[in-house]
């Protein structure tokens, strides 16, 4: 039985399962998966993703790369394990249902499930830089999705409502994860502007009310540049509002209410008279930016010769 497991997986699978035959002897025994597993982890929180090979590994260890492979088949076998070691993450316990269906709160689980996304990309950075292959198939993904789901266990959803529910919860907070870790990266990398100030007052230059007639406002008042300086947390912000979407949705699906799936939305068309009026479009807009930098030129320049013109007057 455990062999026709382990030959219907992948590799990393079986071996995140423990159902993987592993060598029985070696150069060293003290080698191991784990080993290897926890030396790429800290080469990429230390380096990141792009400092892991199976090389680097194996030097980092003591070891020959060859030896790496009797354990691994292949560095996509690490990274599979990686990702799914850094989500071993602390996971409530069952018995926060234990006061019943009418005292859980749905909502805080799923703030708390939604969360714990990232917390793990501030831990290890690296962790989006894997591509996401298919649907959770190791141990410790899928005791994470267990728990979103059963923070929904009282809701009146369908199964394939849950698996939505959840994936549209972990897609939001591993998209706003990416952009927090990005902007974090970049800040290190660059510093801050050395003018904020003049920075905005730039900016304000090139959005006009005419070229962005909503956007404008936001980046006079400072609004748009001052990412920092307001007390609303965008990540909250997003996630209750989600929160309120669902929360309306089991309402109605409590009430008995069908409501039949929605399609995608059309793709805005994509022929060729769309994009050359697009990039005309594009041509006009910086002609006028240009046409309206020659205008302040010459009112300064008019600005200019007039007060020299009344200086020369007043002698």
């Amino acid at each position: 039985m455990a062999d026709d497991v382990e030959d219907a997986l992948p590799r990393a699978v079986a071996l995140s399962w423990g159902v993987a035959e592993r060598p029985q002897r070696g150069p060293k025994r003290e080698l191991s998966v784990e080993r290897i597993i926890d030396t790429a982890i800290e080469l990429a929180d230390a380096e990141g993703l792009g400092a892991v090979s199976m090389s680097r590994i194996a030097s980092e260890l003591g070891f020959t790369t060859m030896s790496l492979y009797r354990y691994v088949t292949s560095k996509d076998d690490v990274l599979a394990l990686m990702q799914d070691a850094v989500c071993a993450v602390p996971i409530p316990p069952d018995d926060a249902l234990a006061g019943g269906a009418a005292n859980h709160d749905w909502r805080e689980g799923l703030r708390r499930w939604s969360m714990a996304t990232i917390d793990v990309m501030r831990e290890h950075p690296w962790f989006p830089d894997i591509p996401i292959s298919g649907i959770p198939l190791m141990p410790n993904n899928l005791a994470v999705l267990d728990w979103g789901l059963r923070e929904m266990r009282t809701l009146p959803l369908t199964d394939a409502e849950k698996m939505s529910t959840a994936l549209l919860l972990s897609s939001y907070a591993r998209a706003v994860g990416v952009v927090e870790r990005d902007v974090s990266r970049s800040r290190q990398a660059d510093g801050p502007p050395a003018n904020g100030d003049a920075f905005t007052s730039a900016l304000a230059e090139l959005v006009t009310p005419e070229r962005f007639p909503d956007l404008a406002p936001l980046v006079a008042s400072g609004t748009y540049a001052d990412a920092e300086g307001d007390d609303l947390d965008d990540f909250a912000f997003g996630l209750e509002r989600i929160l309120d979407g669902i929360e309306r949705y089991v309402a109605a699906r409590g009430e008995g209410a069908s409501i039949a799936p929605m399609p995608r939305p059309e793709s805005a068309p994509r022929d060729k008279a769309v994009r050359e009026a697009a990039k005309a479009r594009r041509e006009a807009e910086s002609k006028l930016r240009e046409a309206r930098k020659r205008e302040r030129e010459a009112i300064a320049r008019a600005v200019e010769r007039a007060a020299r013109e009344a200086d020369r007057g007043s002698r």
